[in-house]
């Protein structure tokens, strides 16, 4: 049986309308009109126990419409939503006991206070015993790497630390389904990382299921096999990541270093030239010419190194959001 059911779910909001001016805004006042806002149409999807799955989307796609409706924020204004068994928007407390929405610009630990004591808030909320609080609070800390920093103000933390708290606090109550909204949103690469590491851990030891949205595609290639691709409020894509990228990919990307400097227009000729500093030059060149290019660049040119990779995930998913489709 499916964790998570999604059927048919849309939600349309009705935004009032004003024209500019002050007759605009007696009109406003007196007789308003609503153009409707399709914020997510029509999207139905699965996921598994277990199952760690990205959730892409530009800014405004419907992603976080989405997760709010998947644990009860928002009533769907149509279609059926299941999480857990349950519900969402019933919000009845055996439903909330199994989930966890984690929202990497939004702050729940009280800033003057140490972490710690808003973890016992916590707890009290979720009936939580002392000492299984305790156990969970020593478990979680070590998996996160805090020991030694929960006893000091949530201020005087480093935004890493903060954010490792914040998942820690959210996670308090052992829930099986982690709905996480860019978990690492402004973090550098080392704190990255390391919740990277901790998510997939978590994913491991407790066989939670998460569906994860982020913008730094390091996260989802990390931690997921799974996508689903939303654009402008429709679903466009559900299917492994990897199948994606082979799919709609069908240029390599060349890097090459020369033993002098070259123009861009003297190396336009060899392939999509993607960009040119110094010495070294990217190209893009589509697979199927891809050994003709690679033999008349080494023919032509001085070259003192040169590799043929994949481009770069976010190249092709930001083409495909372009495109607004994943057919064909």
């Amino acid at each position: 049986m499916s964790t998570i059911v999604v059927d048919h779910l849309s939600k349309i909001y009705p935004v009032a309308v004003k024209e500019a001016g002050f007759k605009g805004t007696l009109t406003h006042f007196f007789k308003r009109t609503y153009r409707q806002v399709k914020a997510v149409q029509d999207v139905s999807f699965q996921i598994e126990s277990g199952e760690v799955v990205g959730f892409l989307g530009a800014n405004g796609a419907g992603k976080t419409t989405a997760l709010k409706m998947l644990t009860g924020l928002i009533h769907p204004t149509s279609g059926r939503v299941e999480v857990a068994g349950h519900i969402p928007f019933q919000r009845r407390s055996t439903f909330l006991s199994k989930v966890t929405l984690v929202m990497g610009q939004k702050q729940q630990l009280i800033w003057d206070l140490p972490a710690l004591d808003s973890f016992k808030i916590n707890g009290a909320v979720y009936g939580i015993s002392d000492r299984a609080l305790n156990h969970r609070v020593g478990e979680l800390s070590e998996m996160l790497s805090l020991q030694g920093k929960l006893t000091q103000p949530v201020r005087k933390l480093s935004l890493g630390e903060r954010m490792k708290a914040e998942l820690l606090a959210a996670l308090l109550h052992e829930p099986n389904v982690l709905f996480l909204d860019e978990p690492t949103l402004g973090l550098d690469v080392n704190a990255q990382v390391a919740v990277r590491e901790f998510l997939r851990e978590y994913n491991q030891r407790y066989g939670a299921t998460v569906l994860l949205t982020s913008h730094y595609m390091a996260d989802i290639t990390a931690l997921c096999k799974r996508v689903l691709m939303i654009h402008q409020g429709q679903l466009i894509y559900d299917g492994s990541l990897d199948r994606l990228v082979d799919r709609f990919s069908p240029c390599r990307e060349v890097k090459v270093e020369f033993a002098r400097p070259y123009s861009a227009h003297e190396l336009s000729v060899y392939g999509d030239l993607q960009d040119v500093e110094k010495q070294s030059a990217r190209f893009l060149v589509q697979q199927e010419g891809l050994t003709g290019a690679i033999a008349k660049i080494l023919a032509d040119l001085q070259v003192v190194d040169l590799t043929v990779s994949d481009p770069p995930i976010e190249e092709v998913i930001g083409q495909l959001f372009q495109a607004g489709t994943v057919a064909g």
